[in-house]
């Protein structure tokens, strides 16, 4: 069975770090891209971030530009998303989705994750 899952998420106070964690089952994520995307409550899922399968490109949303990384290890099959300096704003539910190609658009993504939230708030 195909899968990816999220873990990593929480409540965190404001200007704190998350590292989320995406990791792919019943496929080689090293023949993926893989991106971020976040829904906070009532508003679009939006794109955050995606890494290219050789790990040599990214892209990013200008909101996280500089506060947000992604990184990936394909020999543990996982993708990581590291968020520092959180911001409320930051709050949402955060999915990772594969594809061949880093492009932050959701009809391009051949899997999806089911989400993890992430709650910034003091």
């Amino acid at each position: 069975q195909l899968q990816l899952v999220e873990s990593g998420g929480g409540l965190v106070q404001p200007g704190g770090s998350l590292r989320l964690s995406c990791q792919a089952s019943g496929f080689i994520l090293d023949y993926y891209a893989i991106a971020w995307f976040r829904q906070a409550p009532g508003k679009e899922r939006e794109g955050v971030t995606c890494i290219s399968s050789s790990g040599t490109t990214t892209v990013s949303a200008n909101s996280v530009k500089g506060r947000f990384t992604i990184s990936r290890v394909n020999a543990k099959n996982t993708v990581y998303l590291q968020m520092n300096s959180l911001r409320p704003e930051d709050t949402a539910v955060y999915y990772c989705a594969a594809s061949r190609y880093c492009i932050l658009a959701e009809n391009t993504m051949n899997y999806w994750g089911k989400g993890t939230l992430v709650t910034v708030s003091s």
